[in-house]
């Protein structure tokens, strides 16, 4: 491997627990957590170990894919894959719990919502979402893991619809093209016309922007 490269995902992970008989392994990946506006979204995939499709090669950490190429990947894995579900949590509910628990939460409604009980769960991340599937974290899975990174793709295609459908009724903050992210041109957004109800509140810089601090707090903020 290059130096700067990344591996790319295989089914290696998956292989192991096929041979040891768990033959129904989803891979769990979730998007939205960095963004100031919108629901955090997860996707779970499971891969038939039978037919294994020609796109498998073809999948990416969802970051890495051209958006014309994560759709049409996300329609063949919707079509081909084994099963899929998706999972959200929404801004309300980001806001109540943090954003480390709606992460969670999303993950296990896109698990709960799989046709066929995982037998084991690969999950992106560093940490486990608990409950009482036998599960593994794999820190950078979707780059590594084709049933993650599969489900990266998913959630991705399925978030930015979401979002898309946003700007369509919030056109005034750009979320078609930023997604909810921290552009400048969103941050501006904020500044001139405040937030809107899917706007993460509970976030510092939504509260900043939006002038929800009181003038005091803004100023130690501004200091830190």
């Amino acid at each position: 491997m290059t130096a700067g490269s990344r591996p790319l995902p295989s089914v290696s992970n998956e292989e192991a627990l096929w041979a040891a008989g768990r033959r129904y392994v989803a891979g769990v990946d979730e998007v939205g957590r960095g963004p100031l506006a919108g629901p955090v979204y997860a996707a779970a995939v499971i891969l038939d170990r039978d037919r294994l499709p020609e796109w498998l090669g073809e999948v990416r950490d969802s970051k890495e894919l051209p958006a014309p190429e994560r759709e049409r990947l996300a329609a063949a894995i919707r079509v081909e894959a084994l099963a899929y579900s998706i999972g959200w949590a929404s801004v309300a509910e980001i806001d109540s719990w943090n954003i480390a628990v709606a992460n969670r939460i999303a993950m296990g409604r896109a698990l709960d919502g799989l046709k066929q009980r995982p037998s084991y769960v690969l999950i992106d991340g560093p940490s486990t979402i608990g409950g009482p599937l036998p599960q593994r974290a794999i820190v950078d899975g979707d780059a590594i893991c084709a049933s993650i990174a599969a489900a990266s793709i998913v959630a991705k295609v399925a978030r930015d619809a979401v979002m898309c459908e946003l700007d369509r009724l919030f056109p005034v903050y750009g979320f078609a093209s930023n997604k909810g992210y921290a552009t400048r041109n969103h941050l501006a957004s904020l500044e001139e016309h405040g937030a809107c109800v899917y706007h993460r509140r509970s976030w510092l810089a939504v509260q900043r922007r939006a002038g929800l601090l009181p003038l005091e707090s803004t100023a130690t903020d501004a200091a830190r």
